[in-house]
Protein backbone atom coordinates (compact mmCIF):
# COMPACT_ATOMS: atom_id res chain seq x y z
CA UNK A 1 0.00 0.00 0.00
CA UNK A 2 2.56 2.38 0.99
CA UNK A 3 4.75 1.43 -2.65
CA UNK A 4 1.60 2.51 -4.34
CA UNK A 5 1.11 5.42 -2.44
CA UNK A 6 4.81 6.90 -3.12
CA UNK A 7 4.11 5.56 -6.81
CA UNK A 8 1.23 8.09 -7.21
CA UNK A 9 2.72 10.71 -4.70
CA UNK A 10 5.91 10.78 -7.80
CA UNK A 11 3.74 10.56 -10.88
CA UNK A 12 1.96 13.63 -9.28
CA UNK A 13 5.27 15.72 -8.84
CA UNK A 14 6.58 13.95 -12.89
CA UNK A 15 3.89 16.05 -14.26
CA UNK A 16 4.17 19.12 -12.25
CA UNK A 17 7.89 19.17 -13.07
CA UNK A 18 6.87 18.42 -16.71
CA UNK A 19 4.67 21.29 -16.87
CA UNK A 20 6.11 24.39 -14.31
CA UNK A 21 9.90 23.03 -14.28
CA UNK A 22 9.52 24.20 -10.49
CA UNK A 23 13.58 24.70 -9.06
CA UNK A 24 14.85 25.68 -5.97
CA UNK A 25 13.65 29.30 -7.27
CA UNK A 26 9.81 28.40 -5.83
CA UNK A 27 11.46 27.02 -2.69
CA UNK A 28 13.02 29.55 -2.36
CA UNK A 29 10.06 32.04 -2.64
CA UNK A 30 7.79 29.89 -0.80
CA UNK A 31 9.94 29.67 2.76
CA UNK A 32 10.57 33.61 2.33
CA UNK A 33 6.54 33.75 2.12
CA UNK A 34 6.25 31.66 5.29
CA UNK A 35 8.94 34.19 7.10
CA UNK A 36 7.09 37.37 5.33
CA UNK A 37 3.98 36.03 6.63
CA UNK A 38 5.36 35.16 10.59
CA UNK A 39 7.66 38.96 10.32
CA UNK A 40 4.19 40.55 9.32
CA UNK A 41 2.85 39.96 13.25
CA UNK A 42 5.66 41.26 14.86
CA UNK A 43 4.66 45.44 14.29
CA UNK A 44 1.09 44.08 15.51
CA UNK A 45 2.40 42.59 18.78
CA UNK A 46 5.37 44.99 19.45
CA UNK A 47 3.04 47.85 19.29
CA UNK A 48 0.63 45.84 21.54
CA UNK A 49 3.57 45.01 24.22
CA UNK A 50 4.66 48.11 24.38
CA UNK A 51 1.22 50.01 25.04
CA UNK A 52 0.82 47.55 28.15
CA UNK A 53 4.33 49.34 29.50
CA UNK A 54 2.69 52.30 28.65
CA UNK A 55 -0.16 51.94 30.58
CA UNK A 56 1.50 50.24 33.59
CA UNK A 57 3.63 53.32 33.76
CA UNK A 58 1.06 56.14 32.93
CA UNK A 59 -2.06 54.76 33.30
CA UNK A 60 -3.02 55.85 29.56
CA UNK A 61 -2.79 54.09 26.48
CA UNK A 62 -3.01 57.16 24.44
CA UNK A 63 -0.10 58.24 22.05
CA UNK A 64 2.46 59.24 24.14
CA UNK A 65 2.36 62.57 23.01
CA UNK A 66 -0.56 63.12 24.60
CA UNK A 67 -0.16 61.03 27.03
CA UNK A 68 2.78 63.52 28.18
CA UNK A 69 0.74 66.43 28.38
CA UNK A 70 -1.96 64.52 30.77
CA UNK A 71 0.89 63.68 33.26
CA UNK A 72 2.13 66.29 36.03
CA UNK A 73 5.52 67.92 35.92
CA UNK A 74 6.97 65.11 38.37
CA UNK A 75 5.32 61.91 36.16
CA UNK A 76 7.00 63.58 33.23
CA UNK A 77 10.13 63.41 34.09
CA UNK A 78 9.68 60.04 36.55
CA UNK A 79 8.49 57.81 33.47
CA UNK A 80 10.93 57.82 31.24
CA UNK A 81 13.62 57.71 34.04
CA UNK A 82 12.00 54.64 35.53
CA UNK A 83 11.60 53.29 31.96
CA UNK A 84 15.00 53.69 31.17
CA UNK A 85 15.78 52.03 34.97
CA UNK A 86 13.77 48.83 34.00
CA UNK A 87 15.54 48.68 30.75
CA UNK A 88 18.76 48.90 31.98
CA UNK A 89 18.40 46.48 34.48
CA UNK A 90 16.94 43.88 32.07
CA UNK A 91 19.83 44.37 29.94
CA UNK A 92 22.16 43.76 33.16
CA UNK A 93 20.90 41.05 34.39
CA UNK A 94 20.01 39.78 30.79
CA UNK A 95 23.95 39.54 29.76
CA UNK A 96 23.99 36.98 33.05
CA UNK A 97 21.07 35.00 31.48
CA UNK A 98 22.88 34.22 28.28
CA UNK A 99 26.02 34.38 29.28
CA UNK A 100 27.86 37.18 27.81
CA UNK A 101 26.55 36.14 24.46
CA UNK A 102 26.18 39.19 22.27
CA UNK A 103 23.20 39.69 20.52
CA UNK A 104 23.69 39.90 16.71
CA UNK A 105 22.53 42.71 14.57
CA UNK A 106 20.26 41.69 11.84
CA UNK A 107 22.52 44.16 9.64
CA UNK A 108 25.62 41.99 10.52
CA UNK A 109 24.37 38.56 10.41
CA UNK A 110 23.05 39.60 7.27
CA UNK A 111 26.56 40.88 5.76
CA UNK A 112 28.78 39.97 8.23
CA UNK A 113 27.97 36.71 9.77
CA UNK A 114 26.70 33.68 9.20
CA UNK A 115 22.95 33.95 9.36
CA UNK A 116 22.87 32.78 13.16
CA UNK A 117 20.70 35.21 15.34
CA UNK A 118 20.94 33.98 18.86
CA UNK A 119 17.71 33.77 20.30
CA UNK A 120 18.27 34.58 23.72
CA UNK A 121 20.05 37.52 23.98
CA UNK A 122 17.98 39.07 21.35
CA UNK A 123 14.97 38.63 22.93
CA UNK A 124 16.60 40.35 26.35
CA UNK A 125 17.25 43.29 24.00
CA UNK A 126 13.93 43.08 22.55
CA UNK A 127 12.52 43.49 25.99
CA UNK A 128 14.75 45.85 27.22
CA UNK A 129 13.60 47.83 24.40
CA UNK A 130 9.62 47.31 25.36
CA UNK A 131 10.24 49.57 28.70
CA UNK A 132 12.63 52.19 26.93
CA UNK A 133 9.78 52.84 24.04
CA UNK A 134 6.68 52.30 26.04
CA UNK A 135 8.19 54.87 28.83
CA UNK A 136 8.45 57.87 26.31
CA UNK A 137 12.04 57.29 25.14
CA UNK A 138 13.06 59.30 22.03
CA UNK A 139 13.70 56.17 19.42
CA UNK A 140 12.15 54.13 17.44
CA UNK A 141 9.91 50.78 17.36
CA UNK A 142 11.02 49.60 14.19
CA UNK A 143 14.55 48.53 15.28
CA UNK A 144 12.92 45.93 17.80
CA UNK A 145 10.16 44.41 15.56
CA UNK A 146 12.66 44.20 12.61
CA UNK A 147 15.15 42.25 15.40
CA UNK A 148 12.16 40.13 16.06
CA UNK A 149 10.94 39.32 12.54
CA UNK A 150 14.67 38.68 11.54
CA UNK A 151 15.62 36.18 14.71
CA UNK A 152 12.67 34.15 13.79
CA UNK A 153 13.50 34.28 9.85
CA UNK A 154 17.35 32.57 11.40
CA UNK A 155 15.23 30.20 13.41
CA UNK A 156 12.86 28.91 10.42
CA UNK A 157 16.23 28.74 8.22
CA UNK A 158 18.61 26.63 10.81
CA UNK A 159 15.30 24.53 11.23
CA UNK A 160 15.09 24.24 7.58
CA UNK A 161 18.96 23.28 7.84
CA UNK A 162 19.78 26.34 5.11
CA UNK A 163 23.04 26.51 3.83
CA UNK A 164 24.87 29.94 5.14
CA UNK A 165 23.87 32.18 2.15
CA UNK A 166 20.80 31.07 1.90
CA UNK A 167 20.19 31.25 5.51
CA UNK A 168 21.23 35.11 5.57
CA UNK A 169 18.98 36.03 2.89
CA UNK A 170 16.23 34.40 4.73
CA UNK A 171 17.09 36.61 8.08
CA UNK A 172 17.08 39.77 4.81
CA UNK A 173 13.82 38.30 4.23
CA UNK A 174 12.83 38.78 7.88
CA UNK A 175 14.71 41.95 7.95
CA UNK A 176 12.76 43.32 5.19
CA UNK A 177 9.08 41.63 6.41
CA UNK A 178 9.80 43.73 9.91
CA UNK A 179 10.39 46.92 7.95
CA UNK A 180 6.98 46.34 5.14
CA UNK A 181 5.20 45.83 8.65
CA UNK A 182 5.92 48.84 10.74
CA UNK A 183 5.58 51.35 8.03
CA UNK A 184 2.80 49.81 5.72
CA UNK A 185 5.23 49.92 3.12
CA UNK A 186 6.05 46.70 1.48
CA UNK A 187 8.48 48.45 -1.63
CA UNK A 188 9.93 50.49 0.94
CA UNK A 189 11.02 47.42 3.03
CA UNK A 190 12.46 45.87 0.30
CA UNK A 191 14.58 48.72 -0.93
CA UNK A 192 15.81 49.09 2.59
CA UNK A 193 17.78 45.80 2.78
CA UNK A 194 18.36 45.58 -1.14
CA UNK A 195 20.18 49.28 -0.79
CA UNK A 196 21.07 49.75 2.20
CA UNK A 197 22.17 46.17 3.71
CA UNK A 198 22.80 44.23 0.61
CA UNK A 199 23.67 47.07 -1.48
CA UNK A 200 22.43 45.19 -4.76
CA UNK A 201 19.23 44.57 -6.33
CA UNK A 202 20.51 41.29 -8.17
CA UNK A 203 17.10 39.41 -8.47
CA UNK A 204 18.44 35.97 -6.43
CA UNK A 205 18.03 38.06 -3.47
CA UNK A 206 15.87 40.66 -4.54
CA UNK A 207 13.17 38.49 -5.45
CA UNK A 208 12.14 36.44 -2.20
CA UNK A 209 12.73 39.91 -0.27
CA UNK A 210 9.87 41.33 -2.16
CA UNK A 211 7.69 38.05 -1.68
CA UNK A 212 8.40 38.26 2.04
CA UNK A 213 7.72 41.78 1.84
CA UNK A 214 4.50 41.48 0.03
CA UNK A 215 3.55 38.86 2.67
CA UNK A 216 4.35 40.67 5.39
CA UNK A 217 2.16 43.80 4.71
CA UNK A 218 -0.86 41.82 3.84
CA UNK A 219 -0.79 39.98 7.37
CA UNK A 220 -0.20 43.51 9.29
CA UNK A 221 -2.67 45.05 7.36
CA UNK A 222 -5.00 42.30 9.01
CA UNK A 223 -4.30 44.05 12.16
CA UNK A 224 -3.27 47.63 11.13
CA UNK A 225 -5.70 48.53 8.45
CA UNK A 226 -4.42 49.58 4.64
CA UNK A 227 -4.20 53.35 5.36
CA UNK A 228 -1.44 55.20 4.65
CA UNK A 229 1.42 55.91 7.51
CA UNK A 230 1.08 59.76 7.42
CA UNK A 231 -2.34 61.24 6.36
CA UNK A 232 -1.43 64.31 4.40
CA UNK A 233 -3.24 67.46 2.70
CA UNK A 234 -2.88 67.70 -1.06
CA UNK A 235 0.71 68.41 -2.68
CA UNK A 236 0.49 70.62 -5.86
CA UNK A 237 3.67 71.73 -7.29
CA UNK A 238 2.57 75.49 -7.18
CA UNK A 239 5.62 76.94 -9.76
CA UNK A 240 8.34 74.97 -11.45
CA UNK A 241 10.83 77.36 -10.44
CA UNK A 242 9.77 75.92 -6.99
CA UNK A 243 12.23 73.28 -8.01
CA UNK A 244 15.13 75.70 -6.95
CA UNK A 245 14.01 75.63 -3.02
CA UNK A 246 13.68 71.50 -3.14
CA UNK A 247 17.28 71.43 -4.62
CA UNK A 248 17.93 73.79 -2.05
CA UNK A 249 16.42 71.76 0.97
CA UNK A 250 17.84 68.39 -0.51
CA UNK A 251 21.28 70.40 0.28
CA UNK A 252 20.42 71.15 3.56
CA UNK A 253 19.44 68.36 4.48
CA UNK A 254 22.72 66.23 2.89
CA UNK A 255 25.15 68.78 4.83
CA UNK A 256 22.99 68.37 8.26
CA UNK A 257 22.78 64.41 8.40
CA UNK A 258 26.83 63.99 8.91
CA UNK A 259 26.47 66.18 11.93
CA UNK A 260 23.41 64.47 13.07
CA UNK A 261 25.49 60.97 13.09
CA UNK A 262 28.62 62.56 14.68
CA UNK A 263 26.10 64.23 17.61
CA UNK A 264 24.63 60.42 18.30
CA UNK A 265 28.62 59.10 18.16
CA UNK A 266 29.58 61.69 20.51
CA UNK A 267 26.50 60.81 22.98
CA UNK A 268 27.42 57.48 22.87
CA UNK A 269 30.84 58.31 23.97
CA UNK A 270 29.76 60.99 26.43
CA UNK A 271 27.53 58.42 28.06
CA UNK A 272 30.46 55.24 28.23
CA UNK A 273 32.31 57.53 30.28
CA UNK A 274 29.57 57.21 33.28
CA UNK A 275 30.39 55.07 36.31
CA UNK A 276 28.16 52.32 36.89
CA UNK A 277 26.73 49.52 34.87
CA UNK A 278 24.68 50.30 32.17
CA UNK A 279 21.14 50.77 33.80
CA UNK A 280 22.58 54.09 35.57
CA UNK A 281 23.37 55.42 31.99
CA UNK A 282 20.12 54.39 31.02
CA UNK A 283 18.29 55.89 34.32
CA UNK A 284 20.51 59.13 33.18
CA UNK A 285 18.96 58.97 29.39
CA UNK A 286 15.23 58.73 30.69
CA UNK A 287 15.87 61.76 33.24
CA UNK A 288 17.32 63.65 30.53
CA UNK A 289 14.12 62.84 28.00
CA UNK A 290 11.78 63.62 30.73
CA UNK A 291 13.77 66.92 31.82
CA UNK A 292 12.85 68.04 28.52
CA UNK A 293 9.50 67.17 28.08
CA UNK A 294 8.30 69.30 30.79
CA UNK A 295 9.19 72.34 28.38
CA UNK A 296 8.55 70.52 25.31
CA UNK A 297 5.99 67.71 25.77
CA UNK A 298 6.97 66.08 22.08
CA UNK A 299 10.29 65.11 22.56
CA UNK A 300 8.36 61.28 24.06
CA UNK A 301 8.26 58.88 21.93
CA UNK A 302 9.69 58.41 18.23
CA UNK A 303 8.39 61.10 16.32
CA UNK A 304 4.99 60.27 14.60
CA UNK A 305 2.49 62.50 16.69
CA UNK A 306 4.80 64.93 15.84
CA UNK A 307 4.88 65.01 12.06
CA UNK A 308 1.64 64.46 12.03
CA UNK A 309 1.20 67.75 13.81
CA UNK A 310 3.71 69.26 11.53
CA UNK A 311 1.26 68.08 8.38
CA UNK A 312 -2.00 69.54 10.41
CA UNK A 313 0.12 73.15 10.59
CA UNK A 314 -0.12 73.08 14.31
CA UNK A 315 3.34 74.51 14.65
CA UNK A 316 5.02 77.84 14.40
CA UNK A 317 8.42 78.75 13.40
CA UNK A 318 9.14 79.42 16.66
CA UNK A 319 7.50 75.99 17.88
CA UNK A 320 9.42 74.18 14.87
CA UNK A 321 12.90 75.61 16.27
CA UNK A 322 12.40 74.90 19.70
CA UNK A 323 11.10 71.08 18.95
CA UNK A 324 13.92 70.30 16.77
CA UNK A 325 16.91 71.78 19.28
CA UNK A 326 14.68 69.55 22.32
CA UNK A 327 14.29 66.34 20.05
CA UNK A 328 17.45 66.26 18.78
CA UNK A 329 18.96 66.67 22.75
CA UNK A 330 16.31 63.95 23.82
CA UNK A 331 17.03 61.66 20.56
CA UNK A 332 21.08 61.38 21.53
CA UNK A 333 20.43 61.26 25.19
CA UNK A 334 18.10 57.81 24.27
CA UNK A 335 20.44 56.29 21.84
CA UNK A 336 23.80 57.32 23.63
CA UNK A 337 22.77 55.91 26.74
CA UNK A 338 22.36 52.47 25.45
CA UNK A 339 18.65 52.48 24.89
CA UNK A 340 18.06 49.49 22.49
CA UNK A 341 15.73 50.73 19.78
CA UNK A 342 15.78 52.51 15.66
CA UNK A 343 16.29 56.12 14.47
CA UNK A 344 14.37 55.46 11.15
CA UNK A 345 11.45 57.56 12.46
CA UNK A 346 13.44 60.56 14.43
CA UNK A 347 15.32 60.65 11.62
CA UNK A 348 11.74 61.25 10.00
CA UNK A 349 10.44 63.76 12.42
CA UNK A 350 14.13 66.00 12.23
CA UNK A 351 13.51 65.92 8.40
CA UNK A 352 9.94 67.47 8.37
CA UNK A 353 10.86 70.08 10.89
CA UNK A 354 13.97 71.59 8.36
CA UNK A 355 11.22 70.84 5.38
CA UNK A 356 8.78 72.60 7.57
CA UNK A 357 11.33 75.69 9.12
CA UNK A 358 11.83 76.23 5.34
CA UNK A 359 8.76 75.98 4.17
CA UNK A 360 7.11 78.60 6.34
CA UNK A 361 10.08 81.14 5.34
CA UNK A 362 9.51 80.93 1.69
CA UNK A 363 5.58 80.79 1.96
CA UNK A 364 5.53 83.84 4.51
CA UNK A 365 7.59 86.12 1.83
CA UNK A 366 5.98 84.32 -1.24
CA UNK A 367 2.78 83.13 -0.38
CA UNK A 368 1.36 82.63 -4.04
CA UNK A 369 4.47 81.03 -5.63
CA UNK A 370 5.10 78.77 -3.24
CA UNK A 371 3.70 75.35 -1.56
CA UNK A 372 2.30 75.27 2.17
CA UNK A 373 4.90 74.54 4.55
CA UNK A 374 3.37 70.84 4.81
CA UNK A 375 4.86 70.28 1.47
CA UNK A 376 8.46 71.22 2.14
CA UNK A 377 7.68 69.27 5.67
CA UNK A 378 6.93 66.07 3.35
CA UNK A 379 9.84 66.57 1.09
CA UNK A 380 12.55 67.32 3.96
CA UNK A 381 11.48 63.42 5.55
CA UNK A 382 12.62 61.72 2.41
CA UNK A 383 15.80 64.54 1.72
CA UNK A 384 17.03 63.40 5.43
CA UNK A 385 16.74 60.08 4.67
CA UNK A 386 18.35 59.52 1.83
CA UNK A 387 21.38 61.55 3.37
CA UNK A 388 21.51 59.39 6.71
CA UNK A 389 21.06 56.09 5.04
CA UNK A 390 23.14 56.90 1.78
CA UNK A 391 19.86 55.55 -0.31
CA UNK A 392 18.11 58.01 -1.97
CA UNK A 393 16.20 55.22 -4.28
CA UNK A 394 14.78 53.39 -0.82
CA UNK A 395 13.94 56.74 0.55
CA UNK A 396 11.94 57.97 -2.28
CA UNK A 397 9.87 55.04 -2.38
CA UNK A 398 9.04 54.66 0.81
CA UNK A 399 7.81 58.13 1.58
CA UNK A 400 5.94 57.77 -1.67
CA UNK A 401 4.20 54.32 0.33
CA UNK A 402 3.68 56.50 3.44
CA UNK A 403 1.66 58.85 1.94
CA UNK A 404 0.03 57.37 -1.92
CA UNK A 405 1.01 61.18 -2.94
CA UNK A 406 2.09 60.80 -6.66
CA UNK A 407 2.00 64.49 -7.45
CA UNK A 408 5.15 64.35 -4.31
CA UNK A 409 7.86 62.19 -6.60
CA UNK A 410 9.41 64.62 -8.76
CA UNK A 411 10.63 67.14 -6.34
CA UNK A 412 11.07 64.41 -3.76
CA UNK A 413 13.59 62.77 -6.20
CA UNK A 414 15.49 65.40 -6.76
CA UNK A 415 16.09 66.37 -3.30
CA UNK A 416 16.67 62.73 -1.87
CA UNK A 417 19.58 62.69 -4.55
CA UNK A 418 20.89 66.22 -3.49
CA UNK A 419 20.82 65.27 -0.35
CA UNK A 420 22.82 62.09 -0.80
CA UNK A 421 25.22 63.69 -3.08
CA UNK A 422 25.65 66.13 -0.07
CA UNK A 423 26.37 63.67 2.46
CA UNK A 424 28.31 61.71 0.58
CA UNK A 425 31.02 64.95 -0.11
CA UNK A 426 31.22 65.61 3.76
CA UNK A 427 31.28 61.87 4.97
CA UNK A 428 31.33 58.69 2.99
CA UNK A 429 29.89 56.83 6.16
CA UNK A 430 26.14 56.35 6.66
CA UNK A 431 23.97 55.60 9.62
CA UNK A 432 24.57 52.17 9.40
CA UNK A 433 28.00 51.54 7.65
CA UNK A 434 29.20 50.11 10.84
CA UNK A 435 26.72 47.51 10.44
CA UNK A 436 27.34 46.70 6.37
CA UNK A 437 29.71 45.20 4.46
CA UNK A 438 32.37 47.49 2.54
CA UNK A 439 30.66 48.20 -1.06
CA UNK A 440 32.50 47.40 -4.26
CA UNK A 441 33.07 43.96 -6.18
CA UNK A 442 33.01 41.78 -3.79
CA UNK A 443 30.84 38.97 -5.50
CA UNK A 444 33.72 38.24 -8.16
CA UNK A 445 36.34 38.22 -5.27
CA UNK A 446 34.57 35.72 -3.67
CA UNK A 447 34.35 33.77 -6.86
CA UNK A 448 38.27 33.96 -6.84
CA UNK A 449 39.04 33.42 -3.22
CA UNK A 450 36.32 30.86 -2.25
CA UNK A 451 36.46 27.18 -3.03
CA UNK A 452 33.70 24.98 -3.13
CA UNK A 453 34.59 23.67 0.12
CA UNK A 454 33.01 26.64 1.75
CA UNK A 455 29.35 26.67 0.13
CA UNK A 456 29.03 22.87 0.10
CA UNK A 457 26.35 20.54 1.64
CA UNK A 458 27.36 17.65 3.17
CA UNK A 459 25.69 14.02 3.08
CA UNK A 460 23.86 14.50 -0.07
CA UNK A 461 20.59 12.35 -0.61
CA UNK A 462 21.74 9.24 -2.73
CA UNK A 463 21.21 5.51 -3.29
CA UNK A 464 23.23 2.55 -3.75
CA UNK A 465 23.78 1.04 -7.54
CA UNK A 466 21.90 -2.01 -6.28
CA UNK A 467 18.97 -0.03 -4.66
CA UNK A 468 15.60 -1.65 -5.93
CA UNK A 469 13.07 0.65 -7.97
CA UNK A 470 10.87 0.79 -4.78
CA UNK A 471 13.88 2.73 -3.26
CA UNK A 472 14.55 4.81 -5.76
CA UNK A 473 10.79 6.44 -5.57
CA UNK A 474 11.10 6.40 -1.97
CA UNK A 475 14.29 8.77 -2.21
CA UNK A 476 13.03 10.71 -5.07
CA UNK A 477 9.64 11.26 -2.81
CA UNK A 478 11.67 11.93 0.18
CA UNK A 479 13.36 15.33 -1.50
CA UNK A 480 13.06 17.42 -3.81
CA UNK A 481 15.85 17.61 -6.09
CA UNK A 482 15.24 16.27 -9.44
CA UNK A 483 18.41 14.10 -9.71
CA UNK A 484 19.62 11.54 -7.76
CA UNK A 485 23.19 10.84 -6.59
CA UNK A 486 23.71 6.72 -7.05
CA UNK A 487 27.04 5.68 -5.16
CA UNK A 488 28.91 2.35 -5.12
CA UNK A 489 28.76 -0.05 -1.84
CA UNK A 490 32.04 2.24 -1.41
CA UNK A 491 30.09 5.49 -1.84
CA UNK A 492 32.15 5.85 -5.10
CA UNK A 493 29.99 8.26 -7.41
CA UNK A 494 28.23 6.36 -9.97
CA UNK A 495 26.42 8.75 -11.45
CA UNK A 496 22.68 9.86 -11.40
CA UNK A 497 19.38 9.07 -11.78
CA UNK A 498 17.30 11.61 -13.63
CA UNK A 499 13.60 12.42 -12.70
CA UNK A 500 12.29 12.40 -15.63
CA UNK A 501 13.86 8.71 -16.57
CA UNK A 502 11.71 6.91 -13.97
CA UNK A 503 8.39 7.69 -15.86
CA UNK A 504 8.68 4.57 -18.20
CA UNK A 505 8.23 2.33 -14.96
CA UNK A 506 6.00 4.62 -12.86
CA UNK A 507 3.61 3.44 -15.97
CA UNK A 508 4.63 -0.49 -16.06
CA UNK A 509 4.59 -2.14 -12.94
CA UNK A 510 6.09 -5.40 -13.80
CA UNK A 511 8.97 -3.78 -15.20
CA UNK A 512 9.38 -1.59 -12.18
CA UNK A 513 9.55 -5.23 -10.30
CA UNK A 514 12.61 -5.88 -12.15
CA UNK A 515 14.31 -2.33 -12.63
CA UNK A 516 17.29 -1.49 -10.32
CA UNK A 517 18.95 1.99 -9.63
CA UNK A 518 21.73 0.65 -12.15
CA UNK A 519 19.18 0.95 -15.03
CA UNK A 520 18.01 4.18 -14.66
CA UNK A 521 21.76 5.65 -14.33
CA UNK A 522 23.30 8.72 -16.64
CA UNK A 523 27.31 7.84 -15.73
CA UNK A 524 28.28 10.82 -17.86
CA UNK A 525 27.42 13.99 -15.14
CA UNK A 526 29.60 16.82 -14.18
CA UNK A 527 31.08 17.14 -10.51
CA UNK A 528 33.52 19.16 -8.97
CA UNK A 529 36.00 18.73 -5.82
CA UNK A 530 36.01 20.66 -2.59
CA UNK A 531 39.01 22.53 -3.96
CA UNK A 532 37.53 23.55 -7.16
CA UNK A 533 37.01 27.46 -7.32
CA UNK A 534 33.76 29.00 -7.19
CA UNK A 535 34.26 30.45 -10.97
CA UNK A 536 35.05 27.14 -12.40
CA UNK A 537 32.07 25.85 -10.61
CA UNK A 538 30.12 29.06 -12.04
CA UNK A 539 31.33 28.07 -15.68
CA UNK A 540 30.08 24.18 -15.20
CA UNK A 541 26.60 25.54 -13.66
CA UNK A 542 26.78 27.72 -17.06
CA UNK A 543 27.10 24.78 -19.24
CA UNK A 544 24.64 22.54 -17.92
CA UNK A 545 21.28 23.82 -16.52
CA UNK A 546 21.55 22.16 -13.56
CA UNK A 547 20.63 23.14 -9.97
CA UNK A 548 22.93 21.48 -7.94
CA UNK A 549 26.23 19.59 -8.41
CA UNK A 550 27.51 16.57 -6.96
CA UNK A 551 30.80 17.08 -4.81
CA UNK A 552 33.22 13.92 -4.88
CA UNK A 553 36.78 13.72 -2.47
CA UNK A 554 40.04 14.15 -4.56
CA UNK A 555 41.75 12.09 -6.29
CA UNK A 556 41.33 8.67 -7.75
CA UNK A 557 38.36 7.66 -4.89
CA UNK A 558 35.56 9.56 -6.42
CA UNK A 559 34.13 9.57 -3.15
CA UNK A 560 30.28 11.65 -2.97
CA UNK A 561 30.65 13.85 -0.01
CA UNK A 562 28.76 16.33 -0.64
CA UNK A 563 26.87 18.62 -3.21
CA UNK A 564 26.31 22.45 -3.78
CA UNK A 565 23.66 24.66 -4.89
CA UNK A 566 23.45 27.26 -7.98
CA UNK A 567 21.37 29.33 -5.66
CA UNK A 568 23.60 29.62 -3.01
CA UNK A 569 26.68 30.39 -5.65
CA UNK A 570 24.44 33.16 -7.19
CA UNK A 571 23.73 34.28 -3.82
CA UNK A 572 27.47 34.92 -2.90
CA UNK A 573 28.00 36.67 -6.52
CA UNK A 574 24.55 38.99 -5.58
CA UNK A 575 27.75 40.87 -2.72
CA UNK A 576 28.80 38.29 -0.29
CA UNK A 577 31.80 39.19 1.11
CA UNK A 578 34.44 36.53 1.16
CA UNK A 579 35.14 36.93 5.02
CA UNK A 580 31.06 36.37 5.45
CA UNK A 581 31.35 33.25 3.97
CA UNK A 582 34.32 31.25 5.96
Amino acid sequence: MKSHFSTRVLRLRLWVFERLRPGEAYVTLFWAGLVGAIGGLSAPCFRAATEFVQWALTGHTTSLVETVRALPTWQRIAVPAAGGLIAGLVLFFGSRLTRGRKSRDYMEAITLGDGVIKSRPSLVRIASSMFSIGSGGSIGREGPMVQLAAMVASLIGRFANFTRPRLRLMVACGAAAGIASAYNAPVGGAMFIAEVVLGTIAMESFGPIVFASVMSTIVARMFQGGEPLFAVPQFKLVSYFEIFPYLFLGAMCGMMSPWFRRMLSASSRLFEKLPGPIFVRLLVGGLIVGALSVGVPDVWGNGFNSVEAIFSGDYVWRGLLLLLVFKLIATAATVGSGAVGGVFTPTLLVGAIMGALLGQTLHQFWPTATAPPQAYALVGMGAFLAATTHAPLMAILILFEMTLDYDIVLPLMLACVTAYTASRAISPDSMYSSFVKPRGSAGQSALDALRVADLMKTDPVRVQVNARFPEVVAKFVGNRHHNLYVVSEAQEFRGVIPLHEIKPYLNDPQLAQLAIAHDLLREEFPTVTPETSLRETLERFSAHPLERLPVIESGESRRLIASISKTDLLLVMGGASPASIT
